[in-house]
């Protein structure tokens, strides 16, 4: 199995330890950004959705426009587009970069976040809308002629899409750690996403999603996330990631954010689970920004030299995970230490493990 590995870019330079800065659609950031992660041999960049931030459509088509090579993933919430809509919008942006997009499908895990944008919908609801939004997505995408659907959420008559995906299928990623995001993933993803659990909980997460999978035939790939902090040195590392720490609660209490005692994401109930266990689990797992923000998103941390957080990396890889999201907590400038060390050492790892497992292969027949 190959790995491939996904940046994060923002539409400006933003973190928890760093204040956003300059215009809130800085062009020149995002193109910067985005080249960035192509040169450090990134194979894909998500573009987030945040209820109160800029369309991510524009930014991906405006990353896309300054790189050639690497691949983009949209994170987009059902139930504020039409799926026939949605569909052609996804269409037409891959067709605007060639073949480089796939979609992330996230539900939603906050009533609050959804309210903003006018979704009353409850959470039991939306995985239910969810399953039925992909189907119409699909049958646009690849239908060659018009077709009607009369269901719970969406009616439409003689829908058609005169334009496909560029490509031969646009991958569908998806997020959600609930038993229905679990039933939904099983039906519908290409690649299941996880937030970084620790390796017995991811363990888990994987063999369910594979079982739910195997009810329809189907079989998926599975990304993990991590937000690594390296050093030359253990030492230096683990110095850094208090560093981090530290900042990140400076400015929490800056900016006066206050905590949801009861999160409803499944997600981060799972991290704050992880942080209950304590601070530093496996090799060198760390919970410490992820419990500073209630596991309220991709939060966890790798920490060690390139060569111990490779190694981490290599474990979920033997469970079967072969997509690594990562993204730091100085994105521009982590995202470019990446590429120097941690991405190309990876995959020199596993390349060596396949010819060795190719070898040992061979030798048996």
């Amino acid at each position: 199995m190959s790995v491939q590995f996904i940046g994060m870019i923002g539409h400006r330079l933003a973190s928890e330890i760093i204040p956003p800065t300059g215009p809130i659609f800085d062009k020149k950031y995002i193109a910067d950004f985005a080249r960035a992660h192509e040169d450090a041999g990134f194979d894909r960049i998500l573009v987030a959705y945040a209820s109160d931030q800029p369309d991510a459509f524009l930014v991906a088509a405006h990353a896309g426009a300054s790189t050639s090579r690497i691949h983009f993933l949209l994170a987009h919430r059902p139930g504020f587009v039409a799926p026939t809509l949605a569909a052609r919008k996804l269409a037409t942006l891959d067709h605007l970069l060639e073949g480089r997009v796939a979609v992330h499908i996230i539900s939603g895990g906050s009533d609050a976040e959804q309210r903003r944008d006018g979704d009353f919908e409850p959470k039991s609801g939306r995985y239910q809308r969810t399953d039925e939004y992909i189907d119409v997505l699909k049958q646009s995408w690849y239908s060659e002629t018009g077709f009607d659907h009369q269901g719970e959420f969406y009616q439409a008559e003689n829908a058609f899409s005169a334009i496909k995906p560029y490509q031969k299928k646009l991958p569908v990623f998806f997020g959600g750690s609930s038993d229905d995001a679990i039933r939904v993933a099983g039906k519908q993803a290409d690649v299941f996403a996880l937030w970084g659990e620790p390796l017995e909980s991811a363990a888990e997460t994987v063999a369910a999603v594979k079982a739910s999978a195997a009810k329809h035939q189907r079989e998926i790939d599975f990304s993990i996330s991590f937000r690594p902090i390296l050093g030359k040195t253990e030492e230096e590392a683990w110095a850094k990631a208090d560093e981090i720490l530290a900042k990140a609660t400076a400015q929490q209490a800056e900016k006066g954010q206050a905590l949801a005692a009861k999160p409803q994401s499944v997600g981060a109930q799972r991290l704050l689970k992880a942080v209950a266990q304590g601070d530093r689990l496996d090799s060198c797992l760390w919970t410490g920004i992820a419990g500073l923000i209630g596991g309220g998103s991709n939060s966890t941390a790798l920490v060690g030299t390139p060569e111990q957080v490779s190694d981490a990396l290599l474990k979920y890889y033997e469970l079967g995970i072969t997509t690594f999201l990562i993204r730091g907590f100085d994105p521009l400038n982590d995202a470019t230490e990446y590429g120097k060390s941690l991405i190309p050492l990876t995959k020199q790892k596993i390349a060596a493990r396949q010819a060795q497992n190719k070898t040992a292969a061979t030798t048996l027949v």
